[in-house]
């Protein structure tokens, strides 16, 4: 495991801990997706299946295990626990939109016709944007606490890190592996306005986020009554041309390893 890994590894981790504090110290889960968070808890499910199967080491399978137990814990406080506090008329984000493509779209392009493998290239790409409910319903409040600030960021850092660990493993390893990576970098961009706002104007500033990023402009699009089309035709354009690309590449297919 290289450096890049390990740190990436601790700041996913860090970010699930700030999240976990944050609802369980203030008795509430104001501010917070919860539909962002069941669909993390099902990318972890659909990603880690070969637990039981796959033994690679026993820092992998503690981290599998904690990443697991963390994500459903975090939908029990949201919908059990402290539901009275949590925010459903502001957390309307049609995953359906994200759900339905990202699972056809593992069937399409994968690097084995297997159940565990499309499992993997789905948690793959639905982590990718797992997020948006997140930052839509941020965009329709206009606001985020300072803990959710950095949770969010927290995350940003964990997909960069990982980023680099996929450059240092195909310079030191010979390793690529064109779906994580892909799909890495569409999640790091969703990030990149909000780290902009953090590390210029500090997470207290990046709290009020209301019109400052230029993303979340577009993600009312996707809410209720929408039918998932964006109203800028340049936008539209832009995503028939990346889908198109991607579907027409020709992945290196590396070999079946739960350590991804």
């Amino acid at each position: 495991m290289n450096l890049f890994r390990f740190l990436g590894d601790l700041s996913h981790l860090l970010a699930i801990i700030l999240l976990l504090l944050k609802i369980w110290k203030s008795r509430s889960c104001a501010g917070i997706s919860g539909k962002s968070q069941v669909l993390f808890a099902v990318v972890f499910t659909a990603r880690y299946l070969d637990l039981f199967t796959n033994y690679i080491s026993l820092y992998n399978t503690c981290m599998k295990v904690v990443y697991i137990a963390c994500s459903f814990t975090t939908v029990w406080l949201i919908y059990s626990k402290f539901k009275a506090t949590y925010d459903g008329n502001h957390d309307t984000f049609r995953v359906e939109f994200l759900v339905v493509p990202t699972a056809i779209l593992a069937f399409l392009v994968n690097h084995d016709f297997t159940p565990l493998e499309i499992l993997w290239t789905f948690s793959i790409y639905l982590e990718s944007v797992a997020i948006l409910p997140q930052l839509f319903m941020v965009s329709k409040t206009g606001e985020a606490e300072t803990i959710t600030s950095h949770y969010l960021f927290a995350l940003g850092v964990y997909r960069t890190l990982y980023l680099f660990n996929w450059i240092w493993r195909y310079h030191f390893e010979g390793f690529f592996d064109l779906i994580a990576i892909v799909a890495g970098l569409v999640q790091t961009v969703l990030y990149c306005d909000f780290f902009y706002l953090y590390i210029t104007k500090g997470s207290r500033d990046v709290g009020r986020l209301d019109g400052n990023l230029p993303f979340l402009r577009l993600l009312p699009s996707l809410g209720p009554g929408a039918w998932g089309l964006s109203p800028y035709p340049c936008i539209m354009q832009r995503r028939e041309r990346f889908f198109t690309w991607f579907l027409g590449l020709q992945a290196h297919h590396p070999p079946r390893n739960s350590d991804r």
